[in-house]
């Protein structure tokens, strides 16, 4: 057996299922392309570049980091493709407690990969972890003497050579479970002894091939020579001298032949007694390994039989936790989330979204602090800036959305209109209309408030100036300016955080700022923001939000009481009354008894929230009317 040539533990060759140069298994077609994974409840389908490749799914953030390593992968083996029933370009595939859950861009991929997937499981591949014994050799003072006689180093080399020496060639058939089972110290240094017995051998076998080489060339080249010695005496035959020069010319000649019938440096006999004394020591060490093994053969059985039992005893109480942990373990899945066919009854749904925003509520305490020593200012154009119309294309919608906010939404609740007060924390009262259409709630909210301190264009500023955005409103993950149209308008993209199991919402949203002079002298100026949905090529929609539709109004008026006396106004001397109307569609199948809790719960929290921003921001400045 070669130097580099391992078997397995049984004594024949591994078997190897059929590969290609490139290591690929023979018939079986690599694939890869990007799918949807579901990642978390935070973040939803996520595109991942996806490679199927031996036998195992491995996937990656993008194809560009695939040389960086995979992100997470699963053997094919013993794994379940499951196609979704309602979904039809997902499929589930599960090893194990271990669930993917995957969408494809249509049916048709989805077809291809449970095809490849199949392929490859369907291919049992047989693998065998490779290893070898490392530990101290112990040769026997007397062979490494002789083999020091012998030519193959000192006496100290031989024992530094096998003190060091790694076991990981003649050894490797011995399995890592294999030699763990036998941890007695002499056993480990047999091994040992062996392998540097082994290295001996082939040197020497080496050796006396060397010597076999040289007999076979000097007896060719004797031949040579001795026809040439017996054409040379046919030729003298008929010249005899008598002083018997020529017997003395031909002896010389058949003595140089024969001398070099034996090459030089090489001492047969010794070497052939190396030779012998190592396959003793061979014999010898595996004789001491069976009997070592053996004695331990009874004591490790009965070790393996306790063993057996404990697991027996583990893999029992192991089942039976997976089947109480079973739905538990995969709750949270696309399953659970919201849909028509979702798993989750209208009670579970509520109370996760009750405890996603106590924890967003949380959090938003621990960063307030941090906002609030944030100081940011943008310059506040002149208020004449927000009296024109505007000349952009969308102009005439802006116009049309102030004068159906400025007729209707500052009507009374009372008479016909349904409002129904749901909330009332001192000035403030929120009202609520209930409307649905086609299963999805579309309640019209209106909430009316008083501010003091603070004037109805500082409210309006800080509600559609995008550059304090972020230090009052807390359901926004991202958001970004997609195109300003004027110096009072823009269209906005934002995208508010998830609040599992309902899907994320986006919207895309014109925002327009304008001032609405009065009629007489005796009445306030109406300062209003107006957000209402738009359509862009710069934002369309995507798969990983549901598209939200809006129709919100910020109306504010200011009220000033007289100082006393020649005093100037301050800001004890004002107050801003405020009006919001909003209305939204928030698609998707959220159960309409948890939309209308959420905006119960969550639209006074907002509107104290942001009143209580202004008030910090405009204390100690100028008065901006």
């Amino acid at each position: 057996m070669s130097d580099n040539q391992s078997w397995n533990s049984s004594g024949s060759e591994e078997d190897v299922e059929p590969r290609d140069e490139s290591g690929h298994l023979i018939g079986i077609v690599d694939l890869s392309g990007v799918l949807s994974k579901w990642t978390n409840y935070i973040h939803g389908w996520q595109d991942r570049w996806v490679v199927l490749k031996n036998n195992t799914l491995s996937y990656y953030k993008s194809q560009d980091e695939t040389e960086y390593g995979c992100r997470g992968s699963l053997c094919l083996s013993k794994a379940v493709i499951t196609p979704h029933e309602f979904d039809e370009c997902r499929l589930d595939i599960t090893v194990n407690d271990s669930v993917w859950y995957l969408r494809a861009a249509d049916p048709e991929h989805r077809h291809q990969w449970i095809d490849s997937v199949e392929l490859h499981r369907s291919i049992k591949e047989g693998r065998r972890e490779k290893g070898g014994i490392q530990g101290t050799i112990f040769i026997s003072p007397p062979l490494v003497r002789l083999l020091a006689d012998s030519g193959y180093g000192s006496e100290s080399s031989l024992r530094r050579h096998g003190s060091m020496l790694s076991l990981t060639s003649a050894t490797s058939g011995f399995s890592a479970t294999s030699t763990s089972s036998f941890k007695g110290h002499s056993l480990k240094e047999k091994l040992a002894e062996m392998e540097t017995f082994r290295d001996i051998l082939c040197r020497q076998v080496d050796t006396l091939q060397k010597y076999f080489d040289g007999c076979s060339d000097a007896v060719s080249k004797d031949e040579l020579q001795r026809d040439k010695i017996v054409e040379d005496d046919e030729d003298d035959f008929p010249n005899t001298r008598t002083d018997g020069e020529f017997l003395h010319n031909n002896n010389g000649s058949k003595e140089k032949l024969f001398q070099a019938l034996s090459p030089k440096g090489i001492d047969f006999k010794g070497e052939a007694i190396t030779f012998k004394a190592t396959t003793a020591g061979i014999l010898a060490t595996l004789s001491h390994c069976i009997d070592l093994m053996v004695k331990r053969e009874d004591s490790w059985q009965k070790r393996l039989d306790k063993e057996m039992e404990k697991r027996r005893r583990i893999e029992e109480g192991y089942k039976s936790a997976l089947n109480e942990l079973k739905i538990k373990s995969h709750f949270g899945g696309p399953d659970y989330e919201e849909g028509p066919n979702s798993l989750i009854n209208e009670d579970e749904f509520f109370d996760a979204v009750e405890a996603a925003l106590d924890r967003q509520d949380k959090i938003e305490e621990q960063s307030h602090t941090e906002k609030t020593r944030m100081q940011r200012s943008s310059p506040v154009p002149p208020g004449d800036v927000y009296s024109t119309i505007g000349t952009h294309r969308f102009a005439n919608k802006v116009e049309e959305m102030v004068q159906n906010h400025m007729t209707y939404s500052l009507q009374d609740v009372g008479g016909d209109a349904n409002w129904q007060l749901v909330v009332e924390e001192g000035e403030m009262k929120v009202y609520r209309r209930e409307v649905e259409e086609n299963g999805i709630v579309l309640d019209p909210l209106k909430a009316t408030h008083s501010v003091k301190g603070v004037t109805g264009h500082e409210v309006c500023h800080y509600f559609w100036d995008t550059a304090y955005r972020n230090d009052w409103e807390t359901t926004i993950e991202n958001f970004n300016v997609v195109e300003n149209l004027s110096e009072n308008a823009a269209i906005v993209y934002q995208t508010h955080k998830r609040v599992w199991p309902a899907s994320q919402r986006d919207v895309l949203y014109l925002s327009a700022m304008r001032k609405i002079m009065a009629n007489n002298e005796n009445d306030p100026d109406t300062w209003l923001v107006c957000n209402f949905s738009v359509d862009h090529d710069d934002a369309q929609p995507s798969n990983k939000c549901v598209r939200a539709k809006i129709n919100i109004g910020m109306i504010c008026q200011t009220l000033v009481s007289p100082p006393e006396g020649d005093k100037e106004i301050s800001r004890d001397n004002i107050m801003c009354k405020i009006t919001y109307v909003a209305n939204v569609n928030p698609g998707g199948w959220a159960p309409a008894s948890v939309l209308r809790a959420v905006a119960k719960r969550e639209y006074p929290k907002f509107l104290k929230r942001f009143t209580s921003y202004v008030q910090e921001k405009t204390a100690g400045k100028p008065i901006l009317f």
